[in-house]
């Protein structure tokens, strides 16, 4: 059990029990803006170390379900739940990063005058009050949790270089690496290859699989070539279309979906 203080109040969290193999959990969640339904009765469940990739044309509300996830837009309806055991419906949004849930977006946000480094370190899971962070020194373990990840996202020959001379691709990986110094569960992440290289986006793939198993993983991707790189013919697609679950299957059963086809790969 965690306990934290949170606004002058006493929050306990327990920790998620993942003893049914579910990591995630939603059902029947509904979101409304205006009267639009962003998200219209949508079910879905993410098993541990799972890597599902979400794929959906705009609008489908992929979004939206990942900000019902990480607490920053609550549902009309529905549940949402961590593992087996926690509510996330219940929890504010640092609360949700706190038990083991870690967002990227898809534009990176790293601190671009500080080094790689000096970046991994800042985003360990550690006390960061100000006393703390007075007399703060890197413990040899956390010093090779560091460079670890360094190797890991492919920045080990870059530890010193200044975050903002980083290429965009480079960017977005040190940010990956900063997710994974919090030691989260569940990733969920958007667009992750979107300006990439051609070999960036490989070497992408290639990381997501090495974490795939040791967290879950969901990628929201438009980019079908990169989709097809992280399934290998073998993991399920789920497909979005106005709000909820339009498909879900291997890769090669959604692309030759008829409904699919209509309204999103055909296009």
């Amino acid at each position: 059990m965690s306990m934290e203080l949170y606004g002058g109040r006493l929050a306990k969290i327990g920790e998620p029990d993942f003893t049914h193999g579910v990591a995630l959990y939603l059902d029947d969640i509904t979101v409304s803006f205006d009267g639009f339904r962003a998200l219209n009765a949508l079910s879905l469940s993410i098993n541990v170390g799972e890597l599902r990739c979400i794929i959906g044309p705009n609008g489908a509300g992929k979004t939206t379900m990942m900000d019902v996830i990480t607490g920053k837009t609550r549902p009309d309806a529905g549940t949402a739940s961590f593992g087996s055991t926690i509510d996330l419906l219940r929890l504010r949004e640092h609360e949700i990063a706190h038990i083991g849930i870690g967002r990227k977006f898809q534009k990176p946000t790293v601190f671009e005058e500080l080094s790689v480094f000096d970046n991994l370190e800042l985003a360990l899971k550690t006390d960061r009050s100000v006393w703390a962070s007075l007399f703060h020194r890197l413990s040899g373990e956390q010093r090779d949790r560091i460079e670890a990840t360094l190797t890991l996202i492919h920045l080990k020959e870059a530890w010193q270089r200044t975050a903002g001379l980083l290429s965009h691709g480079q960017k977005q990986w040190l940010e990956i690496g900063m997710l994974l110094m919090q030691e989260p569960q569940l990733l969920l992440l958007d667009e992750p290859v979107a300006g990439m290289t051609d070999e960036e986006t490989e070497r992408t793939a290639e990381l997501f699989l090495s974490l795939e198993g040791k967290h879950s993983l969901v990628v929201v991707e438009h980019d079908m070539s990169f989709v097809e790189q992280l399934t290998q013919g073998r993991k399920t697609v789920t497909v979005l279309h106005e709000g909820r679950v339009l498909a879900e299957g291997l890769l090669a059963d959604v692309q030759a979906n008829e409904k699919v086809v209509e309204v999103y790969l055909g296009r």
